[in-house]
């Protein structure tokens, strides 16, 4: 069974940064494509981008431009550095697999603030 784990959540001001991992318990992300979601209170889980097995991106509209999605398989991390944060974004991040196949099951995420 794999395990996610997301890290590098907090508190940061509006148009700060910060640097998401997500680390698996086993080597998957050569062979998968794998999004970063988030879920603010009171909402729904959203899909916020996602890396495919040959690196290319995509992105939600709304993160486009702020947002940079990477990994290192040999480490089986994949990355979410989020720039220029707005409160908007504040939510909890999961990474899995991007939609369309079977999940794994989901990490705990990680909890990014912004607010001044």
């Amino acid at each position: 069974q794999v395990q996610l784990v997301e890290s590098g959540g907090g508190l940061v001001q509006p148009g700060g940064s910060l640097n998401l991992s997500c680390a698996a318990s086993r080597s998957i992300f050569r062979l998968n494509a794998i999004a970063w979601y988030r879920q603010a209170p009171g909402k729904q889980r959203e899909w916020v981008g996602l890396i495919t097995n040959r690196d290319s991106t995509v992105y939600l509209d709304s993160v486009k431009g702020r947002f940079a999605i990477s990994r290192d398989n040999a480490k089986n991390t994949v990355f979410l550095q989020m720039n220029s944060l707005r409160p908007e974004d504040t939510a909890v991040y999961y990474c899995n697999r991007a939609p369309g196949g079977d999940y794994y099951p989901w990490g705990q995420g990680t909890q990014v603030t912004v607010s001044s």
